[in-house]
């Protein structure tokens, strides 16, 4: 089927709902560590608590590309169904995630938000490749990109706008702040209303052969036989990328899940106060614990305004690269390859810099690799794989990105960064190097119409 060309505007509709997606992943990714922190857990449990974001994942993403790639609905289509079942599942637990009282509660809302915007992620994504011609493709993604940019910078200071608006930052022990909890609530409204306007004003291809599709869908579930196929039978080019995305997803899930340990306390000196260390029932220890909280809630606010530079900065980047790719064509693999190791840079800066006014820089160059990381693997893979199994292909293709997070989760974040020393900071160490690696894996792309489409 010859797919038509979709103007600026019509590729932005279509991209709008990641804009809610975006919130719902800038915050879980900004300020989960921080709820898990207030609520007692030490720097050393952060990433295993995290383990539910990258397993959901990996059990839901495949899934759902797999039932999508065989769903039609006369008013929904085919990825739209999905769009709006993961948009109101998410608005739930973003909502309830910063009024857990428990370690256990947050880490289950988390399964259960991850879980969500999964639902709704991996549909958006094979969209891009399902509504646009090849041609457009690399345009398509970096303005899902923009999109995502946009979201993350401001999802990521919500916490502090509304600081700044009045709501308190103070807390009881062990109670997450009304500020971080209205920043939930507001994101939570954001994702449902952004889904909601990319289904109703963005249509889809049918399937070319609806009676073939039809016989398609009766035949006996081969679910797992199917995802088992494909995976042994994935292009070279897809596993290529897939050594690539390994080394990039482990050092972001190190930033999301250690970032705000790491900055509060060598950055900004406010480390979170642990309870054991005062004696609550003395009233002097009480209050010196509530200021030492209140100050640790501050400078996560900070850390978090800080981090939505990166956002800021992805999409900056994306906007330079929509203007440029509408017109021409260009190396995906060289472009990634130097938008990676700038981030790793990043990284590497925030263990040398001592004053939080320079944290912003090296997000900056952080959200250089966050734009590209976006944008340059998706549009290489969906020049290599079938587009009848885009979504299943999508889908599979997240494993690259959720086994890394799992290894670090399991302690790989741990066990690497004490070779360095026992600091939280050596893990964005971890996190630069491992993303410099990534970018040198470039050089094993070599695919020339993943490269650069060919027209």
């Amino acid at each position: 089927m010859e797919k038509r060309k979709l103007s600026f505007w019509q590729i932005w509709n279509m991209s709008f709902g990641f804009l809610g997606i975006q919130f719902g992943f800038a915050l879980q990714g900004g300020f989960m560590s921080r709820i898990f922190q207030t609520l007692g857990a030490s720097h050393d449990d952060i990433p295993l608590l995290w383990i539910a974001a990258p397993l959901t994942g990996l059990l839901v993403q495949p899934i759902i590309g797999y039932m999508s790639d065989r769903t039609w609905h006369s008013k929904l289509g085919r990825r739209r169904p999905y769009f709006l079942i993961g948009a109101v599942l998410s608005s739930i637990a973003l909502f309830f995630v910063p009024h857990s009282s428990t370690l256990w509660m947050a880490a289950g809302f988390l399964w259960v938000l991850d879980a969500s915007i999964n639902i709704s992620m991996e549909p958006f994504r094979a969209l891009v490749a399902d509504n646009l011609p090849e041609s457009q493709r690399s345009y398509g993604f970096v303005v899902q990109t923009l999109v995502i940019g946009v979201g993350t910078w401001v999802a990521s200071n919500l916490p502090w706008m509304v600081s700044q608006l009045g709501v308190s930052d103070a807390a009881p022990q062990g109670v997450v702040p009304m500020s971080v909890k209205v920043a939930f609530a507001i994101g939570a409204v954001i994702f449902l209303l952004s889904v909601l306007y990319t289904i109703f004003t963005t249509s889809e291809y049918p399937p070319e052969d609806m009676e073939a599709f039809e016989k398609e869908k009766q035949k006996k579930n081969q679910f797992i036989p199917d995802i088992v196929n494909n995976i042994g039978n994935m292009p070279l080019t897809m596993k290529k990328l897939g050594v690539i995305q390994f080394f990039s997803w482990f050092a972001f899930f190190t930033m999301w899940s250690m970032a705000n340990p790491a900055l509060t306390e060598h950055i900004f000196n406010a480390p979170a106060p642990i309870e054991a260390s005062y004696d609550m029932g003395v009233l002097v220890q009480k209050e010196a614990f509530d200021l030492a909280n209140t100050t640790f809630q501050k400078a996560s606010n900070l850390v978090g305004s800080a981090m939505g530079i990166y956002g800021l900065t992805s999409m900056v980047f994306a906007l330079l690269l929509t203007f440029y790719t509408s017109k021409r064509n260009i190396n995906r693999k060289y472009v990634h390859m130097g938008s990676l190791i700038l981030g790793g840079l990043g990284f590497i800066g925030m263990y040398y810099i001592s004053s939080p006014e320079n944290l912003k820089y090296c997000f900056a160059l952080v959200g250089i690799a966050w734009g590209s990381i976006l944008s340059m693997p998706y549009a290489m893979l969906s020049s290599s794989v079938d587009p009848k199994k885009m979504g299943v292909f999508m889908g599979i293709f997240n494993m690259f990105i959720v086994i890394p997070q799992i290894i670090a989760a399991l302690g790989g974040i741990n066990y690497v960064s004490s070779l360095i020393g026992d600091q939280a900071i050596n893990a964005m160490l971890v996190a630069g190097g491992s993303l410099i690696i990534a970018g040198l894996c470039n050089f094993l792309i070599t695919n020339k119409s993943a490269i650069s489409y060919q027209s």
